[in-house]
């Protein structure tokens, strides 16, 4: 299995090279060059196994020669064996023909404990056979860093550092990023918004003296990783509701695309999708480029679904180098737009085939404070902001074919938001019971590259 830059300018990498390399050279995000499919055969026999058993059969073709099978089972053992449900992603019925899939059963409460927690253990097995050491760097809305903290905190061969922006996260995403007590852990809270962070990464990766002198990894989902542990749910999800004899439509809560992109991963897999739903909150890019053919910034605004407030979806790219026919040059040309002028114009051909491969939705602020008032009172579920994004937007894409929602995150990652909304404060489950009473360490930095390289390079030295 090779992989390739959707840039088409940077050298063809194995998994295990792509998987530590996280940003191609060229700027590019790394995908399989082909992609392998699964036969109807294939999926039917997914039913009745466990998550993990799925999750084997799902990601097995991607990796290649990286792992044994003996050692990529034991990878996703190790993975998956501290969630809280023994399904890993329960589906709940939310009304005739809808359902949810609860994603936040994993040691920080969000969806991004999928992909996170396998791809930590990845890490560690790579890095253990060759005994090399690794600097991690991430930025997050909110649920990435904490996850990626959680996967990687206390592990010998990785010092992990982790940028989020300062005052635009709950309370809970910050001191599950700010209270761990290991010694290879930093949460830097940068001035600035989610973009300020994830362009400081992308410049950090694009300057290849600091990219090699400090060995830069990455785990944002840039990396392929990442996304391939999030194709993983698609299967399990649909096959419940009788895939491949059966089809099923998703509507998917995102502001940086990955968890889309891993549906449409999916479905060129083999599984039966109808309808590919983006939903989205008052920072509605991705909404206004389906509506318009045009893809232009408009600054971020303060939401209370913080981890979509973001207006420079990285994984778009993915989508983009599969509606332009993975052309890469095409794909690097709208990238120059987009970082010169913070817009382009889709080509009417990829537009075309966006809009035959993605729906969309937009939600306000009211809107979703209501959803999650109206879904606990109409279904007896207790949505946090992000899955009421999800939920509010599926109603309008109802039909006969199954809807099945994302629930990103768990209700008490956001207590405030949910509270006002529904009058109920969601209680951290008994095992986070500490979290406001345990100690933060925080480093605040600007959101300047210089600066926070300057952090890095003290802090990996010391």
């Amino acid at each position: 299995m090779r992989y390739i830059s959707t840039r088409g300018d940077a050298p063809v990498l194995s998994f295990e090279q792509a998987m530590l390399t996280g940003l191609a050279r060229d700027g590019g995000l790394y995908l399989p060059e082909t992609v392998p499919t699964l036969s109807d055969t294939d999926i039917r026999a997914m039913r009745g196994q466990s998550y993990e058993e799925i999750a084997f059969t799902v990601m097995r073709p991607f990796i290649g020669d990286t792992f044994t099978d003996a050692e990529f089972r034991e990878i996703i053992a190790k993975a998956y064996a501290g969630f809280g449900h023994d399904a890993r992603a329960p589906l709940v019925q939310l009304a005739p023909n809808h359902f949810l899939l609860e994603l936040f059963h994993g040691p920080t409460l969000a969806f991004k404990d999928f992909a996170m927690q396998l791809i930590g253990q990845l890490f560690q097995a790579a890095l253990s056979r060759s005994g090399e050491r690794v600097t991690i760097v991430g930025a997050t809305s909110g649920d990435t860093g904490s996850a990626a903290i959680e996967a990687f905190k206390g592990l010998d061969a990785v010092d992990v550092f982790i940028m989020y922006p300062d005052g635009r996260v709950s309370e809970v995403q910050r001191r599950q990023m700010t209270t761990s007590a290991e010694s290879n852990v930093h949460a830097l809270a940068v001035e600035g918004d989610f973009d300020t962070c994830q362009g400081a990464l992308k410049d950090m990766f694009n300057d290849f003296e600091f990219r090699d002198g400090v060995r830069l990894a990455g785990v944002n989902s840039i990396n392929w990783a990442r996304v391939l542990a999030q194709v993983v749910y698609y299967f399990s999800s649909a096959v419940s509701l009788g895939a491949p004899d059966r089809a099923v439509s998703f509507t998917v809560p995102t502001g940086n695309f990955g968890d889309i992109f891993a549906g449409y991963i999916a479905k060129r897999m083999g599984l039966p999708i109808e309808k590919l739903v983006i939903a989205t909150n008052q920072n509605d890019i991705l909404h206004r480029t389906l509506e318009t053919g045009s893809y232009t910034t408009d600054g971020v605004k303060p939401s209370i679904s913080p981890s979509m407030d973001i207006q420079v979806s990285s994984n778009f790219e993915r989508a983009l180098f599969y509606a332009y026919g993975q052309d890469g040059k095409a794909v690097a040309e709208q990238m120059d737009s987009l970082k010169a002028d913070g817009s382009f114009k889709v080509s009417q051909g990829a537009y075309q085939a966006l809009k035959e491969t993605y729906a969309s939705g937009r939600v306000s602020e009211t809107q979703t404070s209501a959803m999650i008032k109206a879904a606990h009172s109409a279904m007896g579920e207790l949505l946090c902001p992000h899955s009421a994004v999800g939920v509010h937007v599926a109603q309008d894409h109802l039909g006969d074919t199954p809807m099945i929602t994302l629930a990103t995150a768990h209700p008490a990652k956001f207590p405030a938001a949910v509270e006002d909304a529904s009058g109920i404060h969601p209680p951290l489950p008994a095992r986070m019971a500490d979290l406001y009473d345990r100690d933060e360490t925080i480093t605040h930095v600007k959101g300047d590259v210089a600066a926070i390289q300057a952090i890095i390079r003290e802090r990996i030295s010391a």
